[in-house]
């Protein structure tokens, strides 16, 4: 980089808004746009397609399940009180009431009367008068003259599952925010819902932008485009609606109308011309638009990140570097689309892991240490110390994606640390594992 260059990049971030506080501004950003607790609005769905989509309204069950008295095992539906004192020396002998057969009470397997019982399955109905089930190993069936013996005595209710078991009509199921999983679709549809009001996915324009930038076959001086497509498919994964623009170079006009074409999706995000060079251009292009909120956080690698809003749109110009644009995309976009669909980002899964080499760091800066994980020996282990080692990658500067790709998570050190010692115990948060 040239002097002057320097020092305008150098001047340009004497002051970096601390994580914490750039995510609050821009919550607050997305929290003033549409409905205050869906911001990108709401939708029905068939619940078969509703995986992963968060709920926009608290759900209450439709019907009690099972809506019936139901056979909790395979056996005969009985009425308890005929049971009473019978044993294994001394069965109680009921008369068994075939499906299609009618006595002289007009007894059936719809309906048994006293001194019957009905043959039944797990899961069918009991028939009315019947109240317990006596399990299929606990009697003898003479069927030459179509009496059961019965060697148990039951109390009323036993082996019956009651109507609204599992679950009561009107039981309140989910909050709004919910995300549903699959287990919660069986449940609603057996709650007796076909439909489900849902926040609508958001929609992030992603705009690679840097005239080195093409396809394939680079030539000296030339970069291939990853991190679009990287950034992209992210916001897929976290269920956002992505259109992955083509290339766009660094002109202001040009800049200018990628963004505005976007202004119709929920986020616009672009990647490359954060910083404060020559080149550069994007914040003042977003400045000129609508408003810059943040220009240059306190995070390693990435600091060069710009946090706006255009016509109420998030515009989040993400740095060139791969890594730097990575971890802002984690830090950034993936809250911005919670927010916009009502929730907060859940917490990433973590892997605790013994620190093999010690990492460096600035007080005032969050940084985002990429590192391997390898089993350690058991035998080594000292009590209570973690089963995994976390080995710093040797590559650490933002541009090498190597150093993401191939590593199993980062440890971050926070803004108020210098550093992490070796041997200390440390949580590798594996970022890509949750959406």
């Amino acid at each position: 980089m040239e002097g002057a260059d320097r020092e305008r990049t150098e001047a340009g971030f004497k002051v970096r808004t601390p994580v914490a506080e750039a995510r609050r501004i821009l919550r607050e950003a997305v929290a003033d746009r549409g409905d205050a607790d869906v911001p990108c609005g709401t939708e029905t769905v068939d619940v078969a397609r509703a995986d992963g989509r968060v709920l926009a309204a608290p759900v209450t069950a439709a019907r009690n399940v099972p809506h019936y008295r139901r056979a909790a095992m395979d056996g005969y539906a009985v009425r308890a009180a005929d049971t009473f004192g019978a044993s294994g020396r001394s069965p109680e002998v009921l008369e068994l009431i075939e499906p299609d057969a009618v006595d002289e009470d007009h007894a059936t397997a719809d309906r048994i009367e006293p001194g019957t019982a009905a043959r039944v399955h797990t899961g069918s109905a009991l028939p009315e008068g019947a109240d317990a089930v006596v399990m299929i190993e606990r009697v003898t069936e003479r069927e030459s003259i179509g009496d059961l013996e019965v060697e148990d005595a039951l109390a009323e209710g036993e082996n019956v599952a009651p109507i609204g078991e599992d679950i009561e009509e009107g039981q309140q199921l989910y909050e709004a925010g919910h995300r549903l999983r699959p287990s919660d679709l069986g449940l609603l549809r057996s709650a007796g819902y076909g439909q489900v009001a849902v926040a609508q996915q958001p929609t992030v324009g992603v705009v690679p932008t840097g005239e080195e930038l093409v396809e394939a076959d680079p030539d000296p001086g030339e970069v291939v485009e990853t991190n679009g497509l990287t950034v992209s498919r992210l916001a897929q994964r976290w269920g956002a609606r992505a259109t992955y623009r083509d290339v766009v170079t660094d002109d202001p006009e040009s800049l200018r109308v990628a963004i505005q074409r976007d202004l119709t999706k929920d986020v616009v995000v672009t990647t490359g011309g954060s910083s404060v060079g020559e080149r550069d251009l994007l914040p003042e292009v977003i400045d000129d638009l609508g408003e810059v909120l943040v220009h240059g956080v306190g995070l390693k690698p990435g600091h060069p990140v710009c946090l706006g809003i255009v016509e109420d749109t998030p515009v989040l110009a993400l740095p060139g570097y791969p890594v730097a644009c990575i971890i802002n995309a984690v830090q950034f976009l993936r809250p911005t689309l919670r927010w916009l669909e009502g929730t907060e980002p859940d917490p990433h899964p973590t892997t605790q892991a013994r620190l093999e080499r010690k990492i460096p760091s600035e007080p005032g800066t969050r940084t985002f240490a990429r590192v391997r994980l390898e089993a350690r020996n058991e035998d080594d282990l000292a009590r209570d110390e973690p089963n995994y080692a976390a080995i710093p990658t040797r590559a650490s500067g933002s541009g090498v994606l190597s150093s993401v790709a191939l590593a199993d998570g980062w440890v971050v050190v926070d803004d108020d640390r210098e550093g992490i010692p070796a041997g200390e115990t440390v949580a590798v948060q594996n970022w890509e594992v949750n959406p």
